[in-house]
């Protein structure tokens, strides 16, 4: 055969071969595709018998916590109102009877008609959500525990549910009707049907009470990252027979179930909050909502740096849950608790009254910082500042029964958010949700009070109802600020101890809106709260993204995907929060000596007098080996970064070709 014919029948033979695997791959392609569709027309299908839609969110990456949701593909409302139904056999075959023999009445009540060609219906009746009970099914359910005192801030189990539920707290919310809306936690993709039973007292002082019963809708907290449980709202309306606002209520998963909770409802006219004031005039000040404080948080000087400069900053209220904290942190915040704190801020670090210049005044305290800007520090005759601005604490327990990242995100810190929301609502006039280790910082305005007036003046913010700020990363990595070690003593030991003071370098990068951004809101204009931004506002209200050049937010955290490559990024000197120098050492160090007994607190460590040494990073690089060589094919050679000089001694079978061709990598480097 010659071999023309050959070349012809290879040809021939490829050819066939590429038009198989083609078909092949079109085969899959299409088969994929089916099976994609099929997947969603099957979740489709059980998102409508759950009443639920299945929320989605980003690619965790691995990493929970360090990845972005995509929070674009989800749905405004997550839970359809017409789909959640509770079918009549829940109650039991006797109370089916009791509403079969009073159709009239559930007709009335309920707007819907019962079939009765049988003694058992073959579809029998459904309660729709917001709907009341008839009173007399409610007149034979169990009464109210007499043996349960009425909590607030406490997780409580729902009993007979499949999955775990729990609730923490309970809000009159007046904004849209007349509606209660209970903390939870629950499985994320089709929660259990549960009711809210109200309990309204007889009388003045009575410990005795009737009931309401409602059927409740479930609402997911939308950021939950595709793990099982979730936060939530029980969304609980008032109406039928008692159309006043109850004194607690009970979450229950069957209406003929023991309560197994009552919470007290809060942001009511006999909330002891509002006894001297009304629900309008909210007073002009800041709270700050903190996540759930877990691992076991021990860090006393940090916490007093967040409490005393965030009260410089405006914030009059912090709000924490404690889930577990170390003793030093937990004697700290109990004495913010009770206020057991000294009432003046003295001096910290100086010998002595200061001096006083000729016209009777006391100048700043120099701290070899010539070009920072300080408020001055008034004195009295016996060398105490002022006083000491009131900062009011809550710590609530947080003993959710959930595994944090494996069944619930962060220990339910949205649960949390909200709560704290909810909490502050009518109380403050703004809330700030920020972490332990974030700061918003104003550029042209001393407090955040003076900074939202400042912006109302500027731009139009009369539909506002969040302020938005973008996040800039001050990574611990980062060298100290130089002027750490220009002091000495007392007041230099504890400059140097506090973040805010010696990690002045940050990203000059700032992120975008929305990642990774904290705000402060108006409680009473948001519906859900996010951890980076409001996911629902009352309607008219929108978020307002405060520019950089007025404000941003300082984060002090290492890299945030671990190592030491964020050190690598583009940075920049920022000392803003150098403004507050003077006053932040003197109220952290008037409170930790204060305390440093009582709590056990650690002597403030000695400020370093010279920076530390340069880390020299080394690299790996292969080196191949001559075959004759009866060493191995390869060895490890370590050379600096900079590729200055070779540390590592190349084997010696290498010839001086293959080292001097190393040596010249290193220099390109």
């Amino acid at each position: 055969m010659s071999s023309r014919t050959k070349r012809i029948k290879k040809s021939s033979w490829g050819a066939r071969e590429r038009a198989g695997m083609s078909f092949l791959i079109v085969v899959a392609f299409f088969a994929v595709f089916g099976l994609i569709i099929l997947t969603e027309v099957l979740m489709i299908d059980d998102r409508g018998r759950a009443g639920s839609v299945v929320v989605r969110h980003g690619s965790n990456g691995g990493r929970f916590g360090e990845s972005v949701p995509d929070y674009d593909d989800v749905k405004d409302d997550y839970l359809d109102d017409t789909g959640i139904f509770v079918r009549e056999t829940k109650y039991g075959g006797a109370v089916v009877k009791n509403i079969l023999k009073n159709q009239k009445d559930l007709k009335q009540s309920f707007g819907i008609s019962v079939l009765t060609d049988s003694a058992e219906p073959r579809n029998p009746p459904v309660v729709p959500w917001g709907q009341m009970l008839p009173s007399k099914i409610e007149q034979t359910l169990p009464r109210y525990p007499a043996d349960t005192k009425p909590t607030d801030g406490s997780w409580e189990i729902v009993n007979g549910t499949r999955y775990k539920f729990f609730v923490f707290s309970a809000f009159y919310d007046r904004r849209d009707g007349k509606l209660v809306r209970v903390i939870g936690a629950t499985k994320t993709r089709g929660p259990e049907k549960v009711w809210c039973r109200f309990w309204y007292p007889t009388g003045v002082n009575s410990t005795k009470y009737r009931s309401a019963s409602v059927m409740a809708r479930v609402k997911i907290i939308r950021e939950n990252w595709n793990l099982k449980y979730s936060a939530c709202f029980i969304l609980c309306p008032i109406r039928g027979p008692y159309p006043e606002i109850p004194y607690a209520v009970s979450v229950v998963s069957k209406i003929r179930a023991a309560p197994g909770n009552v919470l007290m409802l809060r942001n009511t006219d006999n909330d002891p909050d509002f006894t001297n004031r009304t629900f309008s005039n909210i007073p002009n000040s800041i709270g700050v909502c903190v996540k759930p404080l877990h691992f076991n948080y021990d860090q006393a000087l940090y916490l007093l740096e967040f409490l005393e400069l965030n009260n410089l900053l405006g914030v009059s209220h912090f709000t924490f849950y404690n889930h577990t904290i170390g003793p030093k942190a937990s004697c700290v915040l109990q004495h913010y608790v009770s206020g057991d704190l000294p009432q003046h801020i003295t001096p910290y670090g100086e010998e002595g009254p200061p001096a006083r210049s000729a016209n009777g005044t006391v100048p700043d305290v120099t701290l070899a910082e010539s070009n920072d800007v300080h408020t001055p520090t008034k004195y009295n005759e016996d060398n105490t500042a002022q006083l000491k601005p009131k900062i009011t604490v809550n710590i609530l327990p947080w003993n959710l029964r959930m595994r944090s990242q494996k069944e619930i995100r962060t220990e339910g810190l949205f649960a949390s958010l909200n709560d704290c929301l909810y909490r502050s609502m009518y109380r403050y006039s703004h809330v700030a949700l920020i972490d332990l280790d974030e700061f918003i910082i104003p550029h042209h305005n001393d407090t955040l009070i003076d900074l939202i007036a400042w912006l109302s003046k500027r731009i139009n913010n009369r539909n506002t109802g969040a302020y938005s700020f973008q996040n800039a990363f001050f990574y611990l990595q980062f060298a100290d600020d130089t002027r750490m070690y220009e002091g000495h003593g007392s007041l230099a030991n504890l400059r140097a101890a506090l973040t805010t003071q010696r990690k002045t370098r940050r990203r000059s990068k700032l992120h975008p809106q929305k990642q990774r951004s904290k705000y402060i809101c108006k409680p009473e204009a948001v519906i859900e709260a996010g951890n980076h931004f409001v996911w629902e506002f009352c309607p008219g209200r929108g978020s307002l993204n405060v520019p950089a050049d007025a404000a941003i937010l300082h984060h002090y955290r290492v890299c945030e995907f671990g190592g030491d490559d964020c050190i690598k990024t583009p940075s920049l000197v920022d000392r803003t929060a150098h403004r507050y120098t003077k006053r932040l050492l003197d109220r952290v160090g008037t409170v930790y000596s204060f305390l440093k007994d009582t709590c056990n607190l650690p002597d403030i460590p000695k400020a370093p007098t010279k920076p530390p040494p340069t880390r020299k990073k080394e690299l790996k690089i292969r080196v191949p080996i001559r075959p004759e060589s009866d060493k191995k094919p390869t060895e490890d050679v370590k050379a600096e970064s900079n590729g200055a000089t070779v540390l590592a001694q190349v084997a010696a079978t290498t010839t001086q070709a293959h080292a001097a061709a190393i040596e010249a990598i290193l220099k390109t480097r």
